[in-house]
């Protein structure tokens, strides 16, 4: 009688699916776990120990924020530093702070602002990516926007524009006016803020090329 080759082995191929199966079960068990962790929101505590987390926790925002070049990770990371005005304070709360992200984050869906803007990889592309426009240049105390709308800070700057949009004409795909508040305006900048502080592994990678984006160049 000939020998059966194994690989027309029925029970060898029932066997591997087997194992396949349960390896790939358990590593995406594993991921699963591992990515819950990388992207659970750090604490007040987090940033006043100096302990580094890829997202930090709210009061972030009494921080200073930049962007520098990692040589070891080959991309970009944001930067934590030394503590900053925002809207004039540095001692949001936990809650505050917290409160304040979660209107903002409210605002951009009620807004729709994904409808023209990408925010962490989703959205669409008919307007600027939004992931690090905390971080643009041209928000900064020599940039065109702040300088265009007048104000004395980064964070009244970009209020002022999302209230009043039309007023401030930047390029040809004009920013309508949606009826933003002063508070959801500030609500809105407070989320763009924590959201350029996230460790997206230097995306939008774009971001990273325009002048005076990154520190430390």
């Amino acid at each position: 009688m000939a020998k059966k080759s194994v690989w027309s082995d029925n029970r060898f191929w029932q066997r591997s699916a087997a194992w396949v199966t349960g390896f790939a079960s358990i590593l995406l068990i594993w991921l699963t776990f591992d990515t819950s962790v990388q992207i659970a929101m750090g604490t007040d505590a987090d940033l006043q120990n100096g302990v580094t987390k890829r997202v930090p926790g709210p009061t972030v925002i009494n921080y200073k924020i930049t962007y520098e070049m990692s040589t070891a990770r080959g991309h970009e990371v944001p930067v934590i530093g030394e503590k900053e005005l925002f809207f004039g304070r540095d001692d949001y709360s936990e809650e505050e702070a917290g409160a304040l992200l979660h209107l903002g984050k409210l605002g951009s869906q009620t807004k729709n602002c994904m409808n023209c803007h990408t925010l962490l990889g989703n959205g669409a592309y008919y307007a600027p990516d939004l992931t690090k426009a905390w971080l643009d240049p041209a928000w900064g105390p020599e940039g065109s926007m702040q300088a265009m709308t007048g104000k004395e800070t980064k964070e009244e700057a970009m209020a002022e524009f999302l209230q009043h949009p039309s007023t401030y004409p930047t390029h040809a795909r004009m920013m309508p006016n949606l009826g933003i508040t002063a508070e959801e305006a500030k609500g809105l900048v407070a989320f763009l803020k924590h959201m350029s502080s996230i460790d997206t592994n230097g995306f939008p990678r774009n971001f990273g090329k325009i002048k005076g984006a990154v520190h430390g160049k």
